[in-house]
Order: structure tokens, then sequence, then C-alpha cells
């Protein structure tokens, strides 16, 4: 029986802000059980899901929980899995609260691409986008797709407002749809749309998004500054902080 997950990148992951069994925790985990399905790797029930977190977290919360599922099957990389694993990392939460800066990273990603649109343990891509970005000065990097369509960063998601109006990349574009994104949309306007370069240096504000820094405004793409709208921010800060409260 082989590790296919480190022989492959074959197995999924979840980065969860750890409150407790929250309604964000749930969506985590039918995230997890849905990209488990579609890549036929066996997912343990959400009961197990949580009663392993709640182990390893031995009562305590906010903190930063990393949970994958791993593959285990046949060693031809064509094979199917046959069972899984479920590991818990748990480690301590670190806000980010600070303004991001985001450049434009050179490595393009194609919109078609199956992998992205799901957080998968193959995550080489991410990891050189990131690495770029911080080797540059910068938070993280902004990856476009082949067409030239804004996708996300390497761990976020990508708000810009313009003129009241909220837009996101749309998920065709070649994208991982966050959970922190899903529960937004729930409750607020969010267009989904192709977005370029154009658009992103043409907006009013910018905000990253992703289970562990909530909404967090951009102050910098490149040379370009955006306003902080703190009202704004605010606003959709405590929509996400909701849904991950018991």
């Amino acid at each position: 029986m082989s590790n296919r997950s480190l022989f492959y990148g074959e197995g999924l992951f979840e980065t969860i802000l750890y409150r407790g069994r929250t309604p964000k925790l749930l969506r985590h985990y039918r995230r997890l059980s849905e990209s488990a399905k579609h890549f036929h790797i066996p997912c343990p029930d959400y009961e197990t899901f949580c009663a392993k977190i709640e182990e390893k977290t031995k009562g305590k919360k906010e903190l930063y929980v990393k949970v994958c599922l791993l593959s285990y099957g046949k060693p031809r990389y064509y094979e199917m899995p046959s069972r899984s694993q479920l590991k818990v990392f748990v480690y301590r939460y670190k806000p980010k609260l600070e303004p991001a800066s985001v450049c434009i990273s050179p490595f393009l990603r194609h919109s078609s691409d199956p992998i992205v649109r799901h957080k998968t343990l193959n995550y080489l891509f991410n990891i050189t986008v990131k690495r770029h970005a911080v080797q540059m000065g910068y938070y993280d990097g902004l990856i476009q797709n082949e067409k030239g369509h804004i996708t996300e960063c390497s761990s976020a998601n990508l708000l810009i407002v313009k003129k009241g109006n909220i837009y996101t990349p749309h998920r065709n574009s070649g994208l991982l749809f966050g959970t922190t994104l899903q529960s937004l949309m729930e409750k607020v306007k969010v267009e989904e749309t192709e977005l370029t370069l154009k658009d992103l240096f043409d907006a009013d504000h910018v905000f990253l998004t992703n289970s562990l820094i909530g909404v967090l405004p951009v102050i910098r793409v490149e040379d370009k500054t955006f306003r902080i709208d703190q009202d704004l921010t605010k606003y959709l800060q405590a929509i996400v902080q909701e849904e991950n409260s018991e």
C-alpha cells in the first residue's frame, strides 16, 4: 500500500481558523468531501472529521488548524486510491492586521486546469508564486491565466470594488473558489466576472480573502496605491466572523 500523497501529491487539505463546530467548519468539510469524491479518495464522515480536530485541539479555540486527507493505494500513478488517512496539525493563530501589498506574478495558469479548482496537496505552483512575491518584497502574487484574466493570489481570493459594486474573478478563469468567498457571496452582492489588470488598477478598493486573513484590504498592487475604506472593511469582516462563530 503506497502513500500516493507522498508519491504524487494526490491528497487534499483544508486551512481552518478553528473556533469549534461552526457553520464555517461544516463548509470546509463539504468542500473537502466534494473534492475527495472527485478524486475518488475515501473521505470520513463529518463526525469523524470533527472528532479528529477536537482530539488535537484539546478544547482550545482560535487556532490555525490544517487538516490533510492523505491518499493510499497501488503505486502506479494512474491507479485509483483505495483508502485514506486524516491528519490534523495545529498551530498558533497569528492574525495579519496590516494591509497587504501584492505584485503581478510572472507565472501564468491555464483556465482549463482541473486541479486548481480543488485544494490539493500538489501545491508547488502556489509555493512558487508566493516565494517569488516574498522575495520581491510583497505579501503575495496575483496570478493571471492564459487569456490575461486575473484569477487569484497563491492562497487568497480577490475582491475589487468599483463605484460601490464588488467584483471577483469568475471561477471559470481558473481558481479555487474559497470558503470565505462563498460565505461572503451568500450575504453580499458580489459579481463574478472576467477581470483584467486594467479592471484591477481602475478599482477604488481591493481586498484579499481566505479563512485565516478573513477580508484583508490591499494597499498596493505593484506601484499603484489604493485607499483603505475602513467602514467597508469592518462590514465585510463582520460577515465573515459571523459564520465562524458557534
